[in-house]
């Protein structure tokens, strides 16, 4: 395993809904509440706090927060603690929640693969992130670390036939439910869509046991993603 030099950092992916009982509010309450839950998203908890939404992408999904961060899980609770505590959190259902830590690949080779060794993300966010978690068989492991590496060094050059799309691989190995989270950055959805179709032919993919739910997310910023959610409540008042 590759020599650890630098913090590991902490991620969580919390994806909110809006509850029934919010269509209930008049418009000048959910103004206010979305007024509120923007500030909230605006003061930051952890150097790396963005925001999405998926809006019509997702049927279980309204808008995502990602956060990053190297001092551990404290920050990812102080948000939900303020989420919940503003008017807008009456009406929030945590609809999926990850959580993850970075560490090196086993399968990066510093001199030949400085990118995915890196685990670097955009500094400033690229315009669409696509997540979901993953589990591998119990067959993966059962292959010696020279077999993974003639694997992965296949799956990997697939992705390098698509250099605007940056992976972030991280890893939940007992803290969560899933094994890796993997969140791609992008430009383009089709390229990630052409990307995902290829590594499908890759012999790696047969040791994927669950690859789902997965969330096509659009950065927005927290007064961006409040004025999205305002219109469309107001398209729900008679």
């Amino acid at each position: 395993m590759p020599e650890e030099q630098e913090p590991r950092e902490y991620f969580r992916w919390a994806f909110y809904r809006f509850a029934e009982s919010w269509r209930a509010l008049d418009a000048s309450s959910r103004s206010g509440a979305l007024d509120e839950l923007a500030a909230v998203l605006e003061e930051k908890v952890a150097p790396w706090q963005l925001c999405y939404s998926l809006a019509g992408l997702r049927a279980d999904v309204d808008f995502a927060v990602w956060l990053k961060t190297t001092v551990g899980v404290a920050p990812f609770q102080e948000l939900e603690r303020r989420i919940r505590s503003c008017a807008a959190g009456d009406h929030l259902a945590l609809a999926h929640n990850f959580i993850s830590m970075t560490k090196p690949s086993p399968y990066a080779r510093k001199e030949i693969d400085p990118e995915r060794e890196a685990l670097r993300a955009y500094p400033d966010g690229a315009p669409y992130v696509f997540v979901y978690p993953m589990v591998k068989t119990r067959a993966w492991y059962a292959l010696t670390a020279e077999e993974r590496g003639k694997l992965m060094r296949e799956h990997v050059a697939v992705g390098q036939k698509y250099p605007k799309i940056r992976i972030n691989t991280s890893y939940s190995y007992g803290i969560d439910d899933q094994e890796f989270v993997v969140a791609f950055e992008g430009d383009d959805p089709a390229e990630f869509l052409d990307l995902v179709h290829d590594l499908r032919y890759t012999l790696a993919s047969e040791y994927t046991l669950r690859d789902t739910p997965m969330f096509t997310c659009v950065l927005r910023s927290p007064r961006a993603l409040a004025d999205e959610f305002r219109v469309g409540a107001a398209a729900f008042t008679g």
